[in-house]
C-alpha cells in the first residue's frame, strides 16, 4: 500500500471532500431562507418524475468510479479532475454564501399522489437535502467535470464509446435534477458553465502546447 501510494502520491486531494461537507451542510442549515428564489418558466413544463431518482443518485457511482479510475490508471487527468472539479464546488459555495439562493419546486406526496420505492427514496432526499444553495448546481457541475476529465484522459482514447458512455451518463444526472424538482433548468446551465470556464485552460490550451512542441 505504502509503494502505491509513492506512485500515486495525489490521493490526499480527496481530503478535500471534509472541507465541503462541512462547508455545505453548515450552509444548508444555516440558510433556511434564501434571498433569492430561482425560477424559469421551463421549470412548468417539466414534469416530475420520481424514477429520475435512480440516475440523480448515480452520481455517487460516477463520482467514485470516474475517480478511482482516474487515480489509478492516469495521474495527470485525476489531477486535471480535482482541479476543475473542487474549485468549481469552492466557487459555488462561495457564491450561496454571497446570493443565497433556492427552489420552490417541489411537488408534496400528496400532490404526487404515487406510492412506490422512487417516491420513498425521493422523500428521503428531500429530508436530508433541503431545497436551498441550489444555483450553480454542484450535482452538474461536477458531472460535467468528470465526464471531461474521463473522455480526456488516456482511459477514453481511441474508445469513442467510452466517451459517450461519460457524457451520456452525466447528462442523464443533468436531467434527473429538473425531473425531481431538486433544480432549475437555470441551476443546471449555471453548473455547467462553471465546468465549462476550466475548459480552455486545462485541455484546449494543453493541446496547442503539446502541438508546439511537437512542430
Amino acid at each position: 500500500m505504502l509503494n502505491v501510494l509513492r506512485l500515486r502520491p495525489h490521493l490526499w486531494f480527496q481530503l478535500y471532500w471534509v472541507i465541503y461537507l462541512v462547508w455545505f451542510f453548515a450552509l444548508d442549515w444555516t440558510i433556511t431562507d434564501p434571498t433569492y428564489i430561482i425560477h424559469s418558466p421551463i421549470d412548468d413544463m417539466i414534469p416530475f418524475c420520481e424514477w429520475f431518482i435512480f440516475p440523480y443518485c448515480s452520481w455517487f457511482g460516477l463520482l467514485v468510479g470516474v475517480t478511482a479510475l482516474l487515480w489509478w490508471y492516469d495521474t495527470p487527468a485525476y489531477d486535471k479532475l480535482c482541479l476543475m472539479m473542487f474549485s468549481g464546488m469552492t466557487f459555488c459555495l462561495i457564491l450561496y454564501m454571497i446570493l443565497p439562493n433556492g427552489v420552490d419546486l417541489r411537488p408534496t406526496v400528496e400532490q404526487v399522489g404515487r406510492d412506490n420505492i422512487a417516491m420513498d427514496i425521493m422523500q428521503l432526499i428531500w429530508k436530508a437535502d433541503a431545497s436551498n444553495n441550489v444555483c450553480p448546481s454542484i450535482h452538474c457541475q461536477s458531472s460535467a467535470c468528470m465526464a471531461l476529465a474521463f473522455s480526456k484522459s488516456k482511459l477514453a482514447q481511441n474508445h469513442p464509446g467510452r466517451k459517450v458512455i461519460a457524457f451520456g451518463w452525466a447528462a442523464l444526472i443533468c436531467l434527473s435534477t429538473m425531473f425531481t424538482k431538486q433544480h432549475s433548468i437555470i441551476d443546471v446551465v449555471c453548473g455547467l458553465a462553471v465546468a465549462a470556464v476550466w475548459y480552455w485552460p486545462l485541455y484546449r490550451r494543453g493541446n496547442r502546447t503539446q502541438h508546439k512542441a511537437l512542430s
